[in-house]
């Protein structure tokens, strides 16, 4: 299929949702809604009410997508069945007046997380027609809460790019707040259709850095929790070793709603064994807007002081004084001792090991066997093909191939630098450690490469496996934004989100760009 057919084939199944609601819906006709920034809560509040319904709610995302998702390209794949979707689950409330915890929140969907009815193409070609059997188990969780798949998001093809979101299905997704610059990678479909407020919710992965990138790059929060925490099952992986899934919403609030329905743990990803006895209860209660007041935090200047842009850098320490106004203890020049040392060669290249399992279990086609099989069949990207050659030679460390590479419970070098750090913050008495989620200001989509300065998010929680959450921080020239990001202790989301709802709700830094 080529981008041309896809984007045909977006059009035309838009024309197809309208017209079921035109003829399918016997609704009385309702002024268009004003859908930007809305909330779960504020969405749940309006079923309530009879404000309006999901069906409404869903054909005005819809309505927006089409109308402007022209210029960003974020989108790859609308839902032909949400609107069906929407209007069982409208029958079921008005039948119980119940709403699940999700019930009716239109939800945006990465391009590499396997979903029914929808391909699964991790933005390659080589799965441009994989349409999977089955849904991945955090789909299953979030659909059985209620949530509506409205589409699936662009993304850097094969999760390759931190730096931009380039896949050969779709193209070159733009960073809505300035169509010059990258919206980051690889989730960047996924973080600019949602700061547009293409849908209420969205689903990103994260080896590196492509939650937290893309959500800073786009003004919004972005949770990489704790490895272990959430399911990977059914998602096309870069390095399964240190692969997350997570939330990538417009407020914390609604990121600790879709956290609370997909942890937990799961029989075909081992890794989720890590997580029995340390999942609180609920994870709402944790949204207090004092949870700065007494908490001590750190700077970590093994990564503040690297080179930050001024502007960026002027955001930090502003937002530094905001959490000191909200009774915050700010800690400066906290260094982790031996850092660079034990950040070097921590990177596994696994993606040949990790894509052909996942082939031989999902995709099961004799054509597409192999990492070979995925270079006959091409790219479009320069980009792409240069990564793929240099991820088929080697699946070892670069510098001490002799250590095995193992996940963040039995990695020796990955548990000495979770140690080393989770010592400092004992020894100091830390709730967290922050630091600019990037040091640097987005990049211009054509310099994406030479420009591709101060990503922060890739040097430590992929590799210790600690929680890593981004949220807005403010704006710097040209009207890109900014995020701060919180780094706390192996299974300590309770303790970020307290912090990063507090500092959210303090500064309210979010705004939409359209």
């Amino acid at each position: 299929m080529t981008q041309l057919q896809i984007n045909f084939h977006k059009k035309i199944t838009l024309c197809i949702v309208v017209a079921f609601l035109f003829f399918g819906c016997k609704t009385q006709e309702k002024q268009s809604l004003d859908i930007k920034e809305l909330t779960i809560s504020q969405i749940h509040a309006a079923y309530q009410n009879g404000t309006f319904t999901a069906q409404e709610l869903v054909q005005s995302y819809l309505d927006r997508i089409e109308n402007m998702d022209s210029a960003i390209n974020s989108i790859s794949m609308i839902n032909p069945d949400a609107m069906e979707i929407a209007k069982a689950m409208d029958e079921e409330f008005q039948k119980t007046k119940t709403l699940r915890p999700l019930h009716g929140i239109p939800l945006i969907v990465k391009d590499n997380i396997n979903t029914i009815g929808l391909p699964t193409t991790a933005g390659s070609l080589a799965l441009q027609d994989f349409y999977p059997e089955e849904d991945a188990f955090i789909i299953k969780k979030l659909i059985s809460a209620g949530a509506i798949i409205i589409a699936k998001s662009n993304m850097a093809e094969w999760a390759f790019s931190p730096m931009h979101s380039e896949s050969s299905t779709v193209g070159i997704t733009r960073n809505p707040y300035n169509l010059d610059y990258v919206p980051a990678g690889s989730s960047g479909g996924t973080g600019a259709s949602i700061a547009s407020n293409f849908g209420t919710i969205g689903l990103g992965t994260d080896t590196g850095n492509s939650i937290r990138g893309p959500s800073s790059h786009n003004s919004l929060v972005g949770f990489r929790t704790t490895l272990g925490l959430v399911s990977r099952e059914g998602i096309v992986p870069l390095y399964l070793r240190n692969d997350v899934v997570g939330p990538m919403c417009r407020t914390v609030e609604d990121a600790v709603k879709m956290l609370e329905v997909i942890a937990g743990y799961d029989p075909k990803d081992t890794l989720t064994q890590n997580a029995n006895g340390k999942i609180p209860s609920n994870y709402i209660q944790y949204l207090d807007r004092e949870g700065l007041k007494g908490a001590r935090i750190g700077v970590l200047k093994n990564l503040v002081e690297n080179n930050p842009d001024d502007e960026v850098y002027a955001l930090f320490e502003k937002a530094l004084f905001d959490m000191e106004e909200q009774g915050a203890e700010i800690i400066q020049n906290v260094e982790i001792p031996d850092f660079e040392q034990l950040s070097q060669d921590q990177w596994c290249p696994t993606f040949r090991l990790d894509l052909e399992d996942f082939l031989k279990t999902y995709v099961k086609k004799d054509t597409i066997q192999s990492l070979e099989d995925i270079m006959r069949i091409g790219t479009h990207s320069t980009y792409t093909k240069a990564r793929l050659e240099r991820l088929s030679t080697n699946t070892l460390r670069r510098e001490n191939p002799e250590i095995a590479c193992a996940d963040a419970y039995s990695d020796s070098r990955r548990i000495a630098f979770r140690e080393a750090i989770e010592k400092k913050m004992d020894e100091l008495e830390l709730d967290a450690l922050v630091y600019p989620t990037w040091n640097n200001r987005p990049a211009r989509i054509e310099l994406f490469e030479e420009e591709y300065r101060g990503d922060n998010s890739q040097v430590i929680s992929p590799h210790t496996g600690q929680p890593a959450f981004t949220v807005p921080m403010g704006f710097t020239a040209e009207n890109l934004p900014a995020g701060l990001q919180f780094l706390g202790r192996i299974f300590d989301e309770g303790v970020l989100i307290k912090l990063s709802y507090s500092y959210e709700q303090a500064t309210m830094h979010r705004k939409s760009p359209n």
